[in-house]
């Protein structure tokens, strides 16, 4: 039990005061023509007025509970640790290769959209790399804005000039900037290409696998193609402590982004218990004390001298 203002509970010494003055007191003496006589002295009928007599001081000690701000703890709560996913989708020319009922790059977006709508309470943003890079959606708990985005992304769509390599080193390191920003929450990188880097060499990619653990960043990448993973996305994923994963068909990729979501699994952090306000009890106490009291007085019961 607390209460906000602490120094308003010294006010409980006046109802103590005079609860214990109406059980001390003696009152005013009148001589009554019965009072020789031989009746009993009334103790019962004397303490039964006084605790009629002891309701209005606990109503000002209750009044005085309520001023002094009765406080308790709520229930400690828990939240979900926001992860900052950042998606990194190869959009070379290569991506339009037959997969599944479409191409690659529409298998690719299909399971970015179905990722974000069973992984609720995280951060989401979508960069699209070739030669160059594009970061197409920044950092956002709304779903909706990668549905939107695929009638205006795609190989068909953009430009040769954007698409005509895929430089994965340089789209990483972008998407590091990103991520920084976000200083609450874990950090996430899920990479698609179906190709090995033009600028992985020269050690480009220990370098930026470096940066990314630096960072905290956590690298999972899919290459969705045929053939071996090439040994830069192995490099990257293995000192971030992700993975890299194989998607030859659809149904490849939707065991592989179980299989991320497993890796990844939500933490939750405990909210330490916050004060809030408890008037509920003693509101309750001061009004029962009331309605006594009320009885009490209609009854009769109270002091008088004669």
């Amino acid at each position: 039990m607390s209460f906000a203002y602490p120094w308003v509970l010294l006010g409980l010494i006046v109802p103590i005061l005079l609860i214990g003055w109406v059980w001390a007191r003696h009152g005013q003496r009148v001589v009554l023509p019965f009072d020789h006589g031989t009746q009993r002295p009334g103790t019962g009928f004397k303490a039964i007025l006084n605790i009629g007599a002891t309701l209005p001081p606990l109503l000002l000690a209750v009044a005085v509970l309520l001023l002094a701000g009765p406080q308790q703890l709520a229930e400690p709560k828990s939240k979900k640790v926001m992860t900052n996913i950042q998606f990194c989708l190869d959009v070379s020319g290569s991506m339009t290769a037959q997969f599944g009922d479409g191409d690659r790059f529409e298998a690719a977006m299909a399971a970015v959209n179905d990722f974000v709508e069973k992984r609720e309470g995280d951060s989401y943003g979508l960069t699209v790399f070739g030669s160059h890079y594009l970061h197409w959606i920044r950092l956002t708990n709304d779903p909706s804005a990668f549905k939107y985005a695929m009638p205006f992304l795609g190989p068909r769509r953009l430009p040769s000039w954007f698409m005509g390599g895929t430089a994965i080193a340089k789209a990483l390191d972008k998407c590091i900037d990103v991520l920084v920003e976000r200083e609450e929450g874990d950090r996430m990188i899920i990479l698609f290409s179906d190709g090995s880097s033009g600028d992985f060499g020269g050690g480009n990619d220990a370098r930026i696998a470096a940066k990314l653990a630096a960072n905290d960043i956590r690298v999972f990448a899919i290459h969705i193609a045929q053939g071996g993973i090439p040994p830069g996305l192995s490099l990257i994923t293995s000192m971030t402590g992700g993975q890299v994963f194989a998607a030859g068909d659809p149904q490849g990729l939707e065991v592989v982004f179980k299989s991320i979501d497993e890796m990844s699994e939500a933490k939750i952090e405990k909210i330490s218990a916050e004060s809030m306000d408890n008037f509920r009890p003693y509101s309750i106490a001061g009004l029962s004390l009331l309605a006594v009291l009320l009885l009490a007085l209609l009854g009769g019961l109270r002091y008088t001298p004669w």
